[in-house]
């Protein structure tokens, strides 16, 4: 099955995932997923994930949801750049989350990481998506 938006998809799974309660949630395994897991994860948005094989040729990633006095540690995590338009910014004008409250996650040349850490680096890239 080919899917037209990746991220969009494994976004859109842990967002219902996590306002159904579910402890865990599967998402097909891919480099651009494990890089933006391992941003969510650092900045706390999850618990942990990990790999799963189910045959000799495919792997799912299993994301465990992290959930705070009950309430999700994501209250909103929204898709910024898509398919049919893709969203650039450069390090001067790298989009702010709530102030710096909330986190956007950039695709640059040195890597996935948060639009904090792109200014500290002073590179510019793709806008994934925003955490709140």
């Amino acid at each position: 099955m080919s899917l037209s938006h990746p991220i969009g998809d494994m976004i859109t799974r842990i967002r219902n995932g996590q306002s159904a309660g579910k402890e865990f949630v599967t998402v097909p395994n891919s480099k651009l997923r494990v890089a933006v897991l391992s941003v969510l994860k650092d900045e706390g948005f999850i618990t942990d994930f990990h790999q799963e094989k189910i045959d000799e040729k495919r792997t799912d990633l299993v994301v465990e949801l992290k959930y705070v006095n009950g309430n999700g540690a994501i209250q909103e995590i929204k898709i910024v750049s898509k398919p049919g338009r893709r969203v650039y910014a450069s390090c001067a004008k790298m989009p702010r989350v709530l102030n710096g409250l909330g986190i956007a996650i950039v695709s640059t040349p040195n890597g996935v990481m948060t639009d904090h850490k792109a200014r500290l680096m002073n590179v510019g890239g793709e806008v994934l998506c925003k955490v709140i």
